[in-house]
């Protein structure tokens, strides 16, 4: 799955126009590396998103198309969140 529609159907990000700017702007990054909307996702990866000031930092548990909203949760786990601060 792209990783734009896959922040989009797992809910980290509202929508999917939003993750495809982050990406286009180089704001998220999967396994480390700079990563472009149309990056497939597999199960294992590592996303790391930079959103204003928040960092947010997923790691990819199941891929699926269509998922409910109370069940969005279960398709990644939360490894870090954290704030930069700015001046």
């Amino acid at each position: 799955m792209r990783l734009d529609k896959y922040l989009k159907v797992a809910r980290i990000l509202k929508r999917r126009t939003i993750s495809k700017e982050l990406a286009e702007n180089s704001r998220v990054l999967v396994n480390g590396k700079v990563a472009k909307p149309a990056k497939e996702v597999n199960i294992g990866d590592v996303i790391e998103i930079v959103y204003g000031n928040r960092v947010l930092k997923v790691k990819v548990k199941d891929i699926k198309d269509v998922v409910k909203k109370n069940d969005a949760t279960v398709l990644y786990e939360v490894l870090d969140e954290y704030y930069i601060q700015q001046d």
